[in-house]
């Protein structure tokens, strides 16, 4: 690795370290010229090798952005946070990495999607679903709110009531 201060190419690692669940390992270096300290991250590059299935068997590359973006515009003015985002795209994506290598199909990741934003919040799940399900029409819509608010507890039920 070349140092970023000297440009010299002798470093040694100083510490290792595991993080964004086993997929990224963060390695502090010590220039051996300069004495000066770094960090890099290893990650695999694993999302340009996955493909997705989409309904219409056409097959494009998974993005990263795209998840993110469907989940931004389902939480649009909604107390979900940017980290949320995030945390919830990392979960689809261990959830993808531990079933599929090469392919995946849109439904799986679609599923997943809504699985975990479910659990963060339930009027940013019924915008998703909404979009993701395409409701042919208003009764199918409050037929999903109508399971949401029965699986939810009461003080939860009154808070999506008032929503």
């Amino acid at each position: 690795m070349r140092c970023p201060f000297c440009k010299e190419d002798r470093d040694k690692v100083i510490d290792s370290r595991s993080s964004d669940s086993g997929r990224v390992i963060r390695r502090r270096r010590q220039c051996l010229a300069c004495k000066r300290r770094f960090t890099t991250y290893e990650k695999t590059d694993e999302s340009f090798k996955l493909c997705i299935v989409k309904k219409d068997k056409s097959r494009i590359p998974y993005d990263r952005e795209k998840v993110i973006g469907g989940l931004q515009k389902a939480c649009y003015k909604r107390p979900v946070s940017v980290e949320q985002i995030q945390q919830i795209a990392d979960k689809v994506e261990e959830d993808i990495f531990k079933s599929f290598d090469k392919e995946v199909s849109s439904v799986f990741i679609g599923e997943s999607v809504m699985k975990h934003l479910r659990a963060v919040d339930k009027v940013a799940y019924i915008r998703f679903a909404s979009v993701y399900r395409g409701f042919k029409d208003a009764g199918e819509l409050i037929d999903e709110v109508s399971r949401v608010i029965k699986e939810a507890e009461p003080l939860e039920q009154l808070k999506l009531f008032n929503e």
